[in-house]
């Protein structure tokens, strides 16, 4: 067996472990022997693997590298930032790599990072189809850059995993990425070859690595890595894992039903009742929008500072079109009702803040952590420490002798 998940599993079932580099070398070096280099993407890791002839022995050696401790640059990444994006995997598994409107301040070398300016773009009403080109293309020069470990990719180059396999826009980064990096460093390469017999997807990419442990399997003794059945595995899962953890588990968040009745009586969140409005009511009030990395927020509050009315969106990947929405179905609410909405103020908060202000002439842009203080102070008076957990950040705040002017 080989993969991230292997490990928990071997033992119940009598399997030996191969390291995922070494099972697909051996894959590689068993069906394509003119193969020079390999980059696989999985869903949390990298592999490149340069083959070099020895110049002592004449033999094939496998030069590998292997980003396994942050899944930057991988499926994970890749995944989260389509759902940020706003882009169906539908649409995403027919997108073409296009490098005419690159936004080359996209981050590779951290998952997180490569969100939130995924998120900054999304919010400046950046194009899905422009930001996954850019995120395609961060990701491809950062691994030729970094985790090459300064050596130069051989033609042929076999492209592995799952992003490369179903991401043409992606595959297309690669082909046109690689004999630029050739070009600049004086790689001799056949370039009257297509670049698709140079830089190249094999039919069933997604199975190298499992084909791989098959091999490394065949050269081990017959009594090495024989599966035992799935009884120890059931067994396990039933009970063994419970056994593992042992006193460290620690004690349960709730012994009985009354413990958990009392801990949701204590922290439950008073439910909202909507303002209801009379025919002919002139309803003034203040429209306060945050503006999210995921999902968008916005209250209806009179001029005592009552909320009458509340809107909850998730990112479609427009903040405009978001805000749009959330405003219509705020005035249809009033107007359902036969009252007329005036609005007196706008206040704007979150990532989308910049572009809310300039296009809806917001009143205010107000920093988020200080929207946070002034909202708690106002609805709980003497607050010490505030935290939010949100879509891209989290923030911490400690108020000493504060009070709501």
């Amino acid at each position: 067996m080989t993969g991230s998940g292997a490990g928990p599993i071997l033992e119940h079932i009598g399997a030996k472990f191969v390291q995922e580099v070494n099972a697909v070398t051996m894959a590689v070096e068993h069906l394509h022997a003119d193969v020079g280099s390999v980059i696989e993407l999985g869903g949390q890791d990298a592999k490149i693997i340069i083959f070099k002839e020895n110049q002592e022995t004449g033999n094939k050696q496998a030069i590998t590298s292997m980003n396994d401790k942050c899944a930057s640059g991988t499926g994970a990444t890749i995944d989260k930032c389509m759902i940020k994006a706003g882009m169906p995997i539908e649409e995403a598994g027919k997108l073409h790599f296009d490098d005419e409107r690159l936004h080359h301040h996209v981050a590779a070398k951290c998952g997180v990072f490569a969100e939130t300016d995924i998120v900054n773009l999304v919010k400046s009403g950046i194009p899905s189809a422009e930001i996954m080109c850019s995120l395609a293309d961060a990701i491809v020069m950062q691994n030729l850059s970094v985790l090459t470990r300064g050596n130069t990719l051989r033609h042929r180059v076999l492209l592995l995993g799952g992003p490369n396999t179903y991401l043409p826009f992606l595959q297309e980064c690669w082909q046109k990425r690689i004999p630029q990096t050739w070009k600049e460093r004086g790689y001799d390469y056949p370039n009257d070859r297509p670049i698709e017999e140079l830089i190249f997807i094999p039919d069933n990419s997604q199975y190298y690595a499992a084909y791989g442990a098959v091999i490394y399997g065949m050269h081990e003794p017959a009594g090495v890595g024989s599966f035992t059945g799935l009884e120890g595995l059931k067994d396990f899962i039933a009970h063994g894992r419970k056994a593992k953890l042992g006193e460290s588990a620690g004690p349960p968040l709730m012994r009985t039903e009354t413990e958990r009745e009392e801990f949701r009586r204590a922290y439950r969140i008073p439910r909202f009742t909507p303002a209801a409005f009379t025919a002919g009511q002139k309803v003034r009030a203040v429209i306060g929008l945050d503006g999210g990395s995921t999902s968008s927020k916005a209250v209806l509050v009179d001029e005592n500072g009552t909320i009458l009315l509340k809107e909850y969106q998730l990112s479609k990947g427009n903040p405009l079109e978001d805000t749009k929405e959330m405003l219509k179905r705020l005035q249809d609410k009033v107007r359902s009702q036969n009252a007329e909405l005036e609005i007196i103020g706008f206040g704007a908060t979150g990532y989308a803040a910049d572009v809310l202000e300039k296009t809806l002439k917001a009143d205010v842009n107000i920093v988020e952590t200080v929207a946070h203080m002034m909202s708690a102070v106002h609805q709980f008076g003497n607050i010490d420490v505030i935290c939010d957990i949100g879509g891209q950040d989290i923030k911490v705040l400690f108020l000493k002798k504060w009070r709501h002017p």
